[in-house]
């Protein structure tokens, strides 16, 4: 079984979907899918001295602009083991370009954690929460030599938008219409807002 292909249609909607754990909040570890397998392997660790602010991971049945399935951070009091499945509604996202590819984060919360079930959308809770996401993305690759701008944070129904264009994208990578996105920028060129062209 490969989880990010391998799970019903009907648990992953722009709304409200099954998210894949891949690096618990805390973590210092960057693990992430292995396509291939649809197992959890270990990326590297990371380089700085910061951890991750919440449980990260992935949205089975997505496409998104860096060629990966769309990343989620999934908030919640607890720390989640990797490859746990977690209900989960959008709140917000970030926006960001890494590499020169749109690197677009949902940013959600777990629906079975009494302390974070009731939030419908970012602005709800404390702007330290979206600081924290936002400075933990600029600066985690800094001593990698790489550099990575986040260019928003958007609210809940940009992040609907995001999940159900993610959705449809998988649908047609899958059914081959396309091969891949391709760099939506280059080095030295000016971060604007756009949309990464598909190659066919």
């Amino acid at each position: 079984m490969n989880i990010w292909h391998d799970i019903e249609e009907s648990r992953i909607t722009p709304e409200k979907f099954t998210a894949c754990v891949e690096i618990p909040k805390g973590g210092h570890c960057k693990y992430e899918l292995d396509k291939k397998t649809g197992l959890i392997r270990l990326d590297r660790v990371l380089y700085s001295a910061t951890n991750y602010p919440a449980n990260y991971g992935f949205i089975p049945r997505t496409f998104a602009q860096d060629n990966d399935p769309l990343d989620v951070l999934v908030l919640s009091t607890e720390s989640f083991v990797p490859l746990c499945l977690v209900d989960a509604k959008p709140i917000g996202m970030i926006r960001m370009v890494d590499d020169g590819y749109i690197d677009e984060k949902i940013v959600a919360v777990c629906v079975s954690d009494p302390f974070y079930s009731d939030y419908e959308d970012l602005s709800e809770l404390p702007s330290f929460v979206g600081n924290e996401i936002r400075h933990f993305f600029k600066v985690y690759k800094t001593l990698e030599g790489k550099v990575t701008q986040v260019t928003a944070i958007k609210g809940r129904e940009d992040a609907i938008k995001t999940v159900a264009a993610s959705i449809e994208a998988y649908k047609e990578y899958s059914a081959g219409k396309f091969k891949a996105y391709k760099r939506a920028y280059e080095p030295g060129e000016a971060i604007v807002d756009k949309v990464a062209e598909k190659i066919k």
